[in-house]
């Protein structure tokens, strides 16, 4: 199914006068009947009335960003885009399956509830647009899934996705309710992309699909892995109509089952590294006093005083506590 667009219809405000006018001298006519008893000049001018009540159906007002898909006896005839005061013919029907669908978050999709009923406020109502299409840029926040990562990690991951309808009428005839649609395709294509990440970089994981072992992870990646589902997401919602303006990850995080774990093990290779990089330090350290005590041809050492000295700088240097000297006021040895 494709779109239409319905061109030359603006006429309504001439339109809408000249119902006005008709009503009226239906009216003018009914009483004249009345008064002077013509019997068929009281039914023509009700008759006339009835029509022009009905014609009066026809009359469309879109606002910016707002269009309308029309059937008319089960046949799509055209869409109305954009602002104006539109006429068309009376039986046509604006069709919107997904008007009284609000769509904050994945799982959260109340079919038939107004927004009053959902925040427990009874003064606020979400339909205030009747059949009408938006056109405009919306946000779908995606509910925070748990999933398991390419070694099996329980993660939690959320999205936000921007996205618009571009062809009303695959959004209308293609699908049984695009947002619905579009919250199902989210929610399928975040769990398709993070099966495929590890949460961090792990060692031969392939995330590129080449073969080849990289760097890729959710955490580090996440740029890369939010433009992935974008795309898968607009491969599975093309038939609706709707385009994917952006994907952005707005949550990362351990499932609350490993996270004290996981963050054991992040602190030990914190310590790990730390603890390597103070060793290397240590020994550059020990290396120059020996050259350095060398060259000056301060004191003269042995393998054995060497060693000595090594093992005591290394332990001044490598522990977590400041050193206690022992002062020797005897001999060298």
């Amino acid at each position: 199914m494709q779109e239409k667009v319905l061109e030359g219809r603006k006429y309504g405000m001439v339109m809408l006068l000249g119902l006005i006018i008709l009503t009226l001298l239906s009216i003018a006519a009914f009483v004249y009947a009345i008064v002077s008893d013509s019997i068929f000049l009281s039914i023509l001018s009700m008759i006339v009335f009835v029509v022009t009540i009905i014609m009066y159906a026809g009359l469309k007002v879109l606002r910016p960003q707002e269009a309308l898909v029309l059937t008319l006896f089960g046949d799509y005839v055209g869409t109305l885009k954009g602002p104006g005061f539109f006429y068309v013919n009376p039986f046509c029907t604006a069709l919107n399956p997904a008007k009284n669908t609000s769509l904050s978050q994945s799982g959260d999709v109340k079919n038939g509830k107004s927004l009053s009923q959902v925040l427990g406020n009874q003064s606020i109502d979400i339909e205030t647009t009747g059949n009408r299409i938006s056109l405009k840029v919306m946000t779908l926040n995606n509910a925070r899934q748990k999933i398991n990562d390419v070694l099996g990690n329980p993660v939690e991951i959320g999205i936000a996705v921007t996205w618009r309808v571009v062809d009303t009428a695959k959004a209308v005839f293609n699908v049984d309710n695009y947002k619905e649609f579009l919250s199902l395709m989210c929610d399928t294509a975040l769990r398709d992309i993070v099966r495929i990440y590890p949460y961090d970089v792990a060692e031969n994981i392939d995330t590129t699909g080449d073969g080849k072992a990289d760097d890729g992870s959710l955490r580090g990646s996440s740029t890369v892995v939010a433009q992935r589902i974008k795309e898968k997401i607009q491969d599975s919602v093309n038939d609706a109509g709707i385009e994917v303006i952006d994907a952005r990850i707005t949550y990362l995080a351990y499932a609350p089952e490993i996270a004290a774990a996981m963050l054991q093990r992040q602190q030990a290779s914190a310590i790990i590294d730390a603890r390597k990089m103070i060793v290397d330090g240590a020994v550059g350290m020990v290396q120059m006093a020996l050259e350095k005590l060398s060259e000056e041809k301060i004191v003269d050492l042995d393998d054995e005083r060497k060693a000595a000295m090594v093992s005591n700088l290394l332990v001044v240097l490598c522990g977590n506590k400041d050193a206690q000297p022992i002062v020797n006021s005897g001999s060298l040895y």
